[in-house]
Parts: C-alpha cells; sequence; structure tokens
C-alpha cells in the first residue's frame, strides 16, 4: 500500500510541478547515497523536490516524518547529480518538500483512487539547505 500510496503522491506532485510552470528533469533518481523522487526546473533554478504522503497515523504528519539522516541522503545526491550534470552547474538550488496527509487511514489491500480521498496537500518551499540547515519544515 506505502508503494501505492506513495507513486501516486509522486505523479500528484509532478502535475502540481507542472502547472506550476516547472519542467520535470529526472523522477526516482539514485545514487549510492539515497535518491530524489522528483528534480525539477524552471528558468535557471534547479528544485530537488522529496515527497512524502502518508495516510491518517499516530506516527506524524508527513513532514515530521522526514528525518536528518534522510535530508543528508538527498543532498548528498544532489551533490552527486550536480557533478555528473554539469550542465546544471551555474543553476541555483533549492530543497523543496511537498507532503500529502490523507485524514483517514487508506485501506492496505484496496486498489484505491486516491484522489477520491480527503487530504491536505502542503508544498514546502525551501524546506533545508546545502548545510542541512532545517528551517522550513514545521
Amino acid at each position: 500500500m506505502q508503494k501505492q500510496l506513495g507513486d501516486w503522491g509522486e505523479q500528484k506532485a509532478v502535475m502540481l510541478l507542472k502547472q506550476a510552470g516547472y519542467e520535470i528533469i529526472a523522477q526516482n533518481f539514485h545514487s549510492r547515497f539515497g535518491e530524489i523522487d522528483i528534480i525539477a526546473k524552471q528558468a535557471d533554478h534547479l528544485t530537488f523536490i522529496e515527497v512524502k504522503a502518508r495516510s491518517k497515523t499516530s506516527y506524524g504528519r508527513a513532514n515530521e516524518v522526514i528525518s536528518k539522516n534522510k535530508i543528508q541522503k538527498i543532498i548528498k545526491t544532489a551533490q552527486y547529480f550536480l557533478a555528473e550534470h554539469s550542465s546544471f552547474s551555474q543553476f541555483s538550488c533549492q530543497f523543496d518538500v511537498i507532503c500529502i496527509d490523507f485524514y483517514d487511514v487508506v485501506a492496505k489491500r484496496v486498489q484505491q483512487d486516491f484522489s477520491k480521498l480527503v487530504y491536505d496537500l502542503q508544498w514546502i518551499d525551501n524546506a533545508f539547505t546545502l548545510d542541512d540547515e532545517l528551517f522550513n519544515l514545521e
């Protein structure tokens, strides 16, 4: 279920980014350090996006479950991406998080159209920085 929910969340985020005028450069970009869900550009600006989709849970909202370790992996993967793609070397970069929180527990074994369920969507612009400062994940 988590994979289905996560895939749906990423698709929703891609639609949102495209509507905002971003061009999607890569999805699920992997390195030996970790993964970045979406890499998008707008003019000479590159954005690395983590997508979190969660059903109602006592374990916290989507923006509360991004650990310092996960952030470090995203940053290292972004640095790897930039080293491998020199055409983006002059771009300004930022890290955003798109959070999708469902109000109800989502059934684990039932194929669902998640878009028909009630959810909150939050786009956290500049959620963290290269030096690992958390200042916007609240």
